[in-house]
């Protein structure tokens, strides 16, 4: 599981400085990506942010989701498209 997270850890870095991408996280710490499949599924208006000192707010476009939030390592990333701040497509 750990190597798996990793390699994903390298792929989103790697998807990010190609400039196609900012790394940010949901408002809702989901545990795992299902969860994240699920809610989105189910219609939820899923809002995400910038964490750090880059400041919170996202332009609209591809972006690479992390989570568990921190203190937890990050376990799953997703490519997701967002429009106003929130999720409109899970890549």
């Amino acid at each position: 599981m750990r190597a798996r997270a990793i390699m994903s850890l390298s792929h989103a870095c790697a998807r990010a400085q190609e400039g196609d991408a900012e790394v940010a996280e949901t408002v809702t710490n989901f545990r795992t990506k299902k969860a994240l499949k699920e809610a989105f599924k189910q219609g939820l208006q899923i809002e995400v942010y910038q964490p750090g000192p880059f400041g919170a707010k996202l332009s609209d476009g591809a972006h690479l989701i992390e989570g568990p939030h921190y203190p937890a390592p990050h376990t799953w990333y997703a490519r997701v498209e967002v429009l106003g701040g929130r999720i409109v497509k899970i890549i």
